[in-house]
């Protein structure tokens, strides 16, 4: 099994998209991420992108074929929210959500599969939410960017899938961000109850499973969708 691979982690300075490349790294992999601020972890390549320009995806890309060499695994995971009850929410907070999170993987997905048809190889990871399937009052923009990842992986699967090439999306529910360390205590409470599992996971139960995905133990699995969210969704 060959793990000296090139990763692109889109958002790797934070969160999931940190872990994550920070397991890839621990695995062997070499390991690039964009980011638009900050830096990438320990044993990276950092590459400044802004997802919503083709340009600069262009040239990242460019920048870690040069250096690391051709992408073979990509994970889709810069994301931003704009939450806001569908009355308020804007044509702005609308459009720079999905531009951002559906258009975002679009851009990385459309430039990485060039170096993934040439290999004949290649692993496309989109990170939705639980949010995407489930719903979520206050979060139309985001909840729409993330279930329309679904299509894209499974038309890119009837696409590309007798190229050695798989898409997948992987799910997350609540997991333990600064984001939810910032949440009030009872509400912490009251999102741990609705959870089977009691708790929150960690960013690296989340980066675990797509590091498998992108293994070649999971190679004929494609157009799946994989919850990690301790059965909150339950199969939505």
């Amino acid at each position: 099994m060959s793990t000296d691979r090139v990763v692109l982690v889109t958002g790797g300075n934070r969160g999931i998209g940190r872990a994550t490349a920070e397991r890839f790294v621990a695995e062997g992999y070499r390991v690039a991420v964009t980011v638009r601020s900050g830096e990438g972890p320990e044993g990276t390549l950092t590459v400044r992108a802004d997802v919503t320009d083709a340009a600069a995806v262009d040239a990242a890309f460019t920048e870690v074929e040069a250096k690391l060499g051709p992408v073979e695994i990509v994970v889709a995971n810069a994301g931003i929210t704009k939450d806001t009850l569908l009355l308020r929410m804007t044509e702005d907070d609308f459009d720079s959500v999905i531009s951002t999170n559906l258009g975002g993987a679009f851009r990385v997905v459309k430039r990485a599969s060039k170096g993934m048809l040439r290999a004949k190889w290649g692993r496309v990871i989109l990170i939705s939410s639980v949010v995407g399937l489930y719903g979520g009052a206050g979060q139309i923009n985001y909840a729409a960017s993330k279930s329309a990842l679904v299509g894209f992986a499974r038309s890119l699967t009837r696409e590309l899938g007798s190229r050695g090439i798989t898409a997948n999306v992987v799910a997350p529910g609540f997991i333990e961000t600064e984001m939810t360390a910032s949440l009030p205590d009872d509400l912490q409470a009251e999102y741990k109850r609705s959870i089977p599992a009691a708790r929150f996971a960690t960013t690296d139960e989340v980066a675990g499973v797509i590091t498998w995905i992108a293994s070649d133990d999971a190679a004929y699995i494609s157009g799946a969708v994989i919850p990690v969210d301790g059965g909150l969704g339950m199969g939505h």
